[in-house]
């Protein structure tokens, strides 16, 4: 894979080097209301109260090691307006998916088909699956489950910062592209132990012979997205493909080694900075993680390292037109034995299960409830740029099939949308075994959807 990707970056060097020397000096503010639009960036505390019960434990959150932020652009450009953002949350499912789609698109004055909204996934952070918690609310004891009040304030806050940012949109004229590979960070979850068998290397790992095992099919590339007005970056966008977990379970709130890095850099550079979690469904740092707070410190190290090469390789072209494309697609929900409605009732009425396990049983029947609802798979393409939006926990395997469709672009992908389905894995993944496909909620033949939903997107 890695040789695949020098081979990609050296083109996409190439070719944009090429068009930035025809482009030559630094485009003009006023000719960029012809080659780009406009762009605004937001940014807020998206922190939910002390006490909120906080995944995995479902314990109070009762520290807050680093503020939860929501953060992204809006984009203008012809008359219309699109919105990328991405929050500090582990998941957002289902109805809230389409709350906050639709809060944010009434602050921008668009439609909630062009908003793309993601998390990036930490896990010292919310889970929010409002349907499944008001179905725990009248069972017997109850697990403790965090109520709409305390999601409504972090979404008013975010309602506010896309409608301030909306007042203050600034003309851009080149799109900048730049990637860097990101060293002994990601690792494939999925570890082969022969006989076509996986075993499972998570988050954090302490198992020698997984620890010393390959760090199998990944995409080693942070890639960035610059927004820039000649010589001036206004917005940057990372993309990379990894479970951003080092630590949990604790009641805390963190942005963990990714956030991190991203508040880091933005503070280096003064300018602003996002970060998209890539299709990191079955991708983890678990090879060089032990869980330890040293462990953390050198993945934040290593990623920002990564992430400053990446925006340092930039190079500029002119911006060009604005493409979006979204794509609706259904996949089926998953009905087999252990998904069954009596199966998942019984697990959600048990007094003895975790609140983790009775929670999840509710959100598989909250994602079984909504499921004849297409999901919708979006494109953002400006100039030679695409931006891909994925729901679900995307196994990389879909996100280098992207990158394939389009070899002649520079093609970036952020999962963790619409979180409903949670794991979508090929196909094979169910008779190999594994984590993965344990904790879908869709059935193995969703991957030929997906498939095509790519191919339709990144057409042309």
């Amino acid at each position: 894979m890695r040789k695949n990707g020098m081979t990609r970056r050296g083109f996409l060097g190439a070719a944009a080097g090429s068009l930035a020397a025809l482009s030559g000096r630094a485009l003009s503010a006023e000719s960029g209301k012809a080659e780009g639009g406009r762009v605004a960036t937001f940014s807020c505390d998206m922190t939910p109260p002390l006490g909120t019960p906080w995944y995995p434990s479902y314990k109070g959150l009762d520290t807050i090691e680093q503020p939860l932020q929501g953060k992204g652009i809006v984009l203008e450009h012809g008359g219309e307006r699109h919105v990328l953002c991405v929050v500090d949350w582990c998941e957002l499912c289902n109805d809230d998916h389409r709350r906050f789609c639709e809060a944010i698109a009434a602050a921008a004055g668009t439609a909630p088909d062009r908003v793309a909204v993601h998390t990036v996934h930490q896990h010292t952070a919310p889970m929010a699956d409002l349907k499944a918690f008001v179905m725990l609310k009248d069972v017997p004891s109850p697990p403790p489950v965090p109520t709409a009040e305390a999601f409504s304030g972090p979404l008013a806050r975010l309602e506010a910062a896309v409608r301030e940012a909306c007042g203050r949109l600034e003309p851009y004229d080149r799109i900048g592209t730049g990637q860097a590979q990101a060293e002994r960070v990601a690792s494939n979850r999925r570890v082969p132990l022969g006989d076509g068998k996986v075993g499972f290397r998570a988050s954090s790992c302490k198992e020698p012979a997984l620890i010393e095992a390959p760090e199998g099919v990944i995409d080693p590339y942070v890639k960035t997205v610059t927004f820039a007005r000649g010589d001036k970056p206004l917005a940057r966008l990372h993309y990379y493909a990894t479970h951003p977990q080092s630590f949990y379970w604790d009641p805390r709130s963190s942005i963990d080694f990714p956030g991190m890095a991203r508040e880091a850099l933005e503070r280096e550079e003064g300018v602003f900075q996002a970060y998209f979690t890539g299709c990191g469904g079955n991708i983890a740092a678990g090879k060089y993680n032990d869980g330890t707070p040293e462990a953390r410190q050198g993945l934040y190290e290593r990623l920002l390292a990564a992430m400053r090469a990446s925006a340092a390789s930039t190079v500029y072209t002119p911006a060009g037109p604005v493409d979006w494309k979204t794509v609706p697609v259904a996949l089926s929900p998953r009905v087999d034995a252990g998904f069954t409605g009596p199966e998942l009732r019984a697990r959600m009425l048990n007094p003895d299960g975790t609140p983790n396990d009775r929670i999840c049983a509710a959100m598989v029947l909250a994602w079984q409830a909504r499921a004849a609802e297409p999901l919708v798979f979006s494109r953002l393409r400006v100039g030679g740029v695409d931006i891909v939006h994925l729901p679900g926990e995307m196994a990389v395997e879909f996100q280098l099939l992207a990158q394939t469709l389009r070899p002649d672009a520079f093609v970036a992908v952020a999962a963790y949308g619409d979180c409903g389905p949670a794991y979508i894995n090929p196909e094979r993944f169910t008779a190999e075994g594994g984590y993965e496909p344990t904790a879908s909620h869709v059935v193995p033949e969703s991957e030929m959807a997906v498939r095509d939903a790519l191919q339709s997107l990144l057409a042309g």
